[in-house]
């Protein structure tokens, strides 16, 4: 394979066991003239594995609008320039959007050389929905914005995945579990392709009970899965349904789903997105 003269190249790195690192990673990583790494320590060990020697330049979040100018100079001269992250594919909650946007406005090639991801490699084996799913990334840290955040997914009807650290794996289950109501099914994937990889599904309220009985199940790094909210139609039952269509012909739909709520015992927001429906 012969390297793009000033081309940059997305390269994905192994997530855990160095045996799924592609063979054409490999040789992007040896013939570039320079590697832009989150850490290079980290890249380093990586690199020194396999025996490649091309000199490495810092990448992360503190830097990464600055460096990226020299970067896409580099790129214009004629270099080829690899980009890698400390695990998985860059930019998937890695560095290197700036990058990846400056030189493609620039006018510079962008080719991926595609591998692992975390993200793919836990719905694959989760056996949720993968049709359709939305990553959410990392949830926000403090416990108001978390919840805000979540009640935000609460009726998407697809699979929701979140990457977690171990410090807040605990938490970020019993939001989940407050928020979507503890009988919602989810599956935990922890350390992927490393020696103590975990995937265990059950529902939130059980999750967070397997978490607190098991200080092991908290170390590591997370991808949690989460079922979508089942659709509209199959949570407002057939008397809902006929409490909620006697109401409209009298009164607003904001009452009657009010009042159909305080009937039936349905959800509220529930019986307003079904009215919703109706008047459509």
């Amino acid at each position: 394979m012969s390297i793009i003269s000033g081309a940059l190249y997305v390269v994905a790195t192994p997530i855990g066991n160095l045996g799924d690192i592609s063979a054409r990673a490999l040789e992007v990583l040896s013939d570039v003239a320079v590697i832009a790494a989150e850490d290079t320590r980290h890249s380093g060990k990586l690199l020194h594995h396999f025996g490649v020697k091309t000199p490495t330049i810092a990448l992360h979040d503190h830097n990464e609008r600055t460096v990226s100018e020299s970067i896409v100079a580099r790129l214009q001269a004629g270099e080829a320039v690899a980009l890698v992250s400390d695990a998985g594919t860059p930019l998937i909650s890695d560095p290197g959007y700036h990058l990846v946007a400056q030189a493609r406005a620039a006018g510079c090639q962008v080719v991926p050389v595609p591998g692992a991801s975390a993200l793919l490699a836990a719905l694959s084996a989760s056996g949720l929905p993968s049709d359709r799913f939305t990553f959410e990334g990392f949830l926000p840290a403090k416990a108001g914005a978390r919840s805000a955040k979540l009640e935000a997914l609460c009726d998407d009807p697809r699979t929701l995945v979140f990457y977690e650290a171990p410090h807040r794996i605990e938490e970020s289950i019993s939001a989940m579990a407050a928020v979507f109501g503890g009988e919602r099914s989810a599956v935990i994937a922890r350390e992927l392709t490393k020696t103590f990889e975990t995937i265990h599904g059950d529902t939130l309220a059980e999750l967070v009970k397997w978490l607190a009985a098991d200080a092991n199940q908290r170390k590591g790094e997370f991808v949690v899965m989460v079922g979508g909210a089942a659709a509209v139609e199959q949570l407002v039952d057939a008397q809902a349904e006929r409490v909620l269509r006697l109401l409209l012909e009298e009164v607003s739909l904001k009452q009657a789903a009010a009042l159909a709520a305080k009937i039936t015992g349905v959800k509220k927001n529930l019986l307003y997105q079904f009215a919703l429906d109706l008047a459509r």
